[in-house]
């Protein structure tokens, strides 16, 4: 029993005397990542003011210093293991972070595709922040791009996390695109009214709207024959934002509707025409027919 406690003692002893050998290392590691901290984030600041002035893209301005960032640190970190464990050289190093990244990628592999993703957003800048854009049943405001998601914030207020795979595999409707988006609205009038009347009305009035861009023009085509209707496409521009475009056509269909009535053309509603096989009789009919029938079954019982 004293040999074992003895071999116990002895083992702890070495290895609390190895630990206060690697102290210092371990000091100067941690040492050597705060101040790449401090690097990363002056390398960072120093990329933002330094691309700022060409005038370069937002989502480029942060790639490159999230690139020049992440350099910075992988050259940190292999500066901290090399203090650490002082054999370790650069190749080493690289050639176990090879092995590493290749289990990792495999371990995590959704991870690194939406890191990608997130580089080639970024890069070819499909959509900035701010603009509102529409992904399959997503559909809101860009308030940020990250490497491995991107945060949209719907019209009602809720923020959406989407993955960055997501937004590069699918369509994306990019709805602020440009400063004006074309709004398509359906008009009906009654059969018996003049089309070319109707038309000019209603083309008038889409000329006057406030909130439509008169510049891109204005159209108003008749469209089809619906099933109680004289069907018209109306066509004109207003802002891309989705309060403009609603606020536009609220003012196109109050004002088209108040056009319409003060010319007396009727917006007609759905009209059925239903067809029986027997003739139908209406109550009264079949309550004077019920009472002829009783006259008759007591004149009988009279005789």
């Amino acid at each position: 029993m004293s040999e074992a406690k003895e071999v116990i003692l002895n083992s702890l002893m070495s290895i609390w005397e190895g630990t206060l050998e690697r102290v210092p290392f371990l000091v100067g590691s941690v040492v050597v990542l705060i101040l790449t901290w401090g690097v990363a984030a002056m390398v960072s600041k120093a990329m933002h003011s330094a691309l700022g002035k060409f005038a370069f893209r937002d989502s480029l301005v942060q790639l490159l210093s999230r690139l020049a960032k992440t350099v910075v640190w992988i050259i940190g970190v292999v500066a901290a293991a090399m203090i650490v464990f002082p054999g370790l050289t650069p190749s080493k190093a690289l050639g176990a972070a090879g092995l590493v990244s290749v289990a990792v990628g495999l371990a995590f592999k959704d991870i690194f595709q939406n890191f990608f993703a997130g580089v080639m957003l970024l890069w070819k800048f499909p959509f900035e922040e701010g603009d509102m854009i529409e992904c399959g049943d997503v559909c809101g405001r860009v308030r940020s791009i990250e490497l491995r998601h991107t945060q949209i914030q719907d019209t009602s207020g809720e923020l959406i996390v989407v993955p960055n795979s997501k937004l590069v595999t699918e369509p994306v409707e990019v709805l602020t695109y440009g400063k004006l988006r074309r709004i398509e609205m359906g008009v009906g009038v009654s059969y018996d009214t003049d089309v070319a009347e109707a038309k000019a009305v209603i083309q008038k009035t889409v000329d006057s709207l406030e909130k439509a861009d008169a510049d891109k023009g204005n159209k108003v085509l008749p469209k089809e024959f619906g099933a109680s209707s004289i069907d018209f496409e109306v066509l004109f521009w207003a802002g891309s934002q989705p309060m403009e475009q609603r606020e536009a056509k609220a003012e196109a269909v109050e004002k088209i509707k108040a056009a319409l009535d003060d010319a007396g053309i009727e917006i007609p509603f759905p009209y059925r025409t239903l067809t029986f096989k027997e003739p139908l009789t209406t109550l009264l009919e079949r309550q004077s027919k019920d009472q002829d029938n009783s006259d008759k079954e007591r004149e009988e019982a009279d005789d």
